[in-house]
């Protein structure tokens, strides 16, 4: 937060009346503030106290249901029987795809549009896959490809799409791919993602702190950027 303010670390430690030293271990976790510090910080951000925490993916530490979430494919196909969760889930994907085309068409690279949304829809091919494996009375008829063979393939496929993405990101020059020409296009702050996707971030931001709950669950941790 401090970086997207444009303010150095100096100029906070005086508004906060902390030395710079010791501002610098707090961002960095080497020692934990008091709740009175948190919440002198959250006053000077203008964001909430449970944000800060990493307790709400929300900069005003809201917590969202169902109901709050906008309906990204326009309301179609919305009631789903028995638990809440499959409509939650779809409107966060849903909502949170929104963000990553529109980042995409911003971007105007027909290779990384390509890549990332191969990536998705083989992503999406293999769960439907799965869900129709489950009855072993459905029938493959509407697949060409093997179920012996197809989370190989799709796992191969996907981790081929994702060299391609992290070479274009590294502006290398592949045979087939065209190197990505306005990084600009994809600068964004959470004020700006705020300010440009007033529907949807709200979704993509609960997506990302599930997921990364998650992760963390199987030994990702938090890592210090």
């Amino acid at each position: 937060m401090r970086k997207e303010k444009g303010v150095s670390q100096k100029q906070v430690a005086a508004s906060l009346g902390i030395s710079q030293a010791l501002l610098s271990h707090y961002e960095k976790g080497i020692r934990e503030c008091g709740l009175e510090f948190v919440v002198k910080v959250a006053d000077y951000y203008g964001v909430s106290c449970d944000y800060l925490l990493g307790r709400s993916p929300d900069r005003a530490g809201l917590t969202l249901s169902v109901d709050d979430l906008p309906d990204g494919d326009g309301g179609r196909q919305n009631a789903f029987a028995g638990s809440i969760m499959p409509v939650l889930n779809k409107k966060l994907i849903t909502n949170s795809l929104h963000i990553v085309f529109d980042m995409l068409s911003k971007g105007r690279n027909d290779s990384l549009t390509r890549e990332v949304s191969s990536y998705l829809m083989a992503a999406v091919y293999k769960s439907f896959r799965k869900l129709c494996g489950i009855n072993p009375k459905n029938q493959d008829t509407m697949f060409s490809i093997s179920k012996v063979r197809v989370s190989h393939l799709c796992r191969s496929a996907m981790s081929q799409n994702e060299a391609n993405i992290d070479c274009l990101s590294a502006g290398q020059d592949l045979e087939g791919l065209t190197p990505i020409e306005n990084r600009d296009a994809f600068a964004l702050t959470t004020q700006s993602m705020t300010e440009n996707y007033p529907l949807y971030y709200s979704s993509l931001q609960n997506l990302i702190s599930n997921v990364e709950a998650e992760l963390g669950k199987n030994g990702g941790g938090r890592g210090k950027k």
